[in-house]
């Protein structure tokens, strides 16, 4: 590739002097931090650099799901976690979805308020009546909607599994195509003067009043000031960060399949939806946490298999499948559910750790991220 130092007269003035913001991360996060950033500064210039060809992380790699919380999921970070940040965190996720729906039209991602099933197996503890109940009374604190989550004893005898001895509706979540999604995030930023840079793998940087100095593969870049977005590839300039990779698979096309809406299991640790006529199944991280905290985008058989083996034995036990093919995408986790959205000085910002919801928050984590600025 060319190096910056050999670019045009014309390709320097367009994409690589005068920068006010530079944002490293074409991922949720960053391309709403650019809509934002030019929304409250219109003269500003602004750069996205991506080190790939396509978002790195997970933004496009995910299930795409417009979730916030299933019964499961929720009862676990109960235990786990103190009852205020919970709460709060649902209320980041709900407000979250909100501003992404501003940014893109959600009929051009393919959005479908579907709902979700949180599926309890045999084996798992039974969810009382006593903590639906508390589950939509907070939702209804929150939303100001009534009876989000639902006992649903018939979805999984209408849909064919096995060993599931009761499902959890909730009304208020639903699916899109995240690749679509990034598509209209990227058209919204090109149409407002926002130039995203692929290929360009971001070494380091140094900060000073006057700007900060940008170490790149491909030479050297300033800017007035510096966003990183990257989510787990921050891990070296912040602590509190871990890699958490997600696998993912998806069958070829089954005839007459009866699967409808998105599902979760096991705390939310597994989740699978119908894409057109395909199994989309994606987990399985709580079966080795130390072999999937890792930065490698690589698919692994004990993994693979423990998917397969749900597929089998409780997704389509009488039914005939065949896997297409699988990927992985790199989520960050850490200490709290929360992202990390905050300055390490004057002009360089992180808004980084989605914790595996990037698309329920990544939008409002960009609108935080640009109010640093202001």
């Amino acid at each position: 590739m060319i190096p910056f130092s050999k670019l045009s007269y014309w390709e320097r003035t367009i994409y690589t002097e005068g920068m006010d913001f530079t944002i490293v991360g074409s991922g949720i996060v960053g391309l709403s931090t650019a809509l934002h950033l030019k929304k409250a500064n219109p003269q500003a210039k602004i750069t996205i650099l991506e080190r790939g060809y396509l978002p790195t992380g997970a933004s496009t790699k995910n299930a795409g799901f417009t979730c916030f919380g299933s019964p499961t999921e929720l009862k676990d970070d109960l235990s786990k976690m103190d009852e205020k940040s919970v709460w709060k965190t649902v209320s980041m996720r709900l407000e979250g979805l909100g501003e992404l729906f501003e940014l893109v039209d959600h009929t051009q991602i393919q959005y479908e308020a579907c709902g979700s099933w949180d599926m309890i197996r045999n084996e798992d503890e039974a969810i009382t009546p006593d903590f639906i109940e508390y589950l939509n009374e907070k939702l209804h604190e929150i939303t100001g909607e009534k009876t989000v989550y639902t006992e649903d004893q018939t979805k999984h005898l209408n849909s064919g599994f096995q060993g599931i001895k009761t499902t959890y509706h909730n009304r208020l979540e639903g699916s899109i195509h995240t690749g679509k999604l990034i598509q209209e995030l990227q058209r919204a930023c090109s149409m407002k003067g926002i130039n995203t840079l692929f290929g360009v793998n971001v070494l380091s940087f140094d900060s000073s009043d006057a700007g900060v100095e940008i170490q790149t593969a491909l030479g050297t870049l300033h800017t007035a000031n510096l966003v990183i977005c990257t989510n787990a590839f921050a891990k070296e300039y912040l602590p509190d960060i871990l890699p958490a990779r997600a696998q993912v698979l998806i069958t070829k096309p089954i005839p007459h399949l009866a699967i409808n809406g998105t599902f979760h299991m096991e705390s939310g640790y597994y989740y699978f939806r119908n894409i057109r006529n395909r199994i989309l199944f994606g987990g399985g991280r709580n079966v080795d946490f130390s072999g999937e905290t890792t930065t490698e985008f690589d698919t692994t058989n004990v993994i693979q298999e423990k998917l397969n083996q749900y597929l089998l034995e409780i997704i389509l036990p009488n039914t005939p499948f065949e896997i297409d093919y699988a990927w992985s995408g790199i989520m960050a986790v850490g200490s709290e559910k929360k992202p990390i959205i905050q300055k390490m000085n004057k002009n360089v910002a992180f808004g980084v750790r989605m914790g595996g919801m990037g698309v329920a928050i990544g939008a409002s984590v960009g609108k935080q991220l640009s109010k640093l600025f202001s």
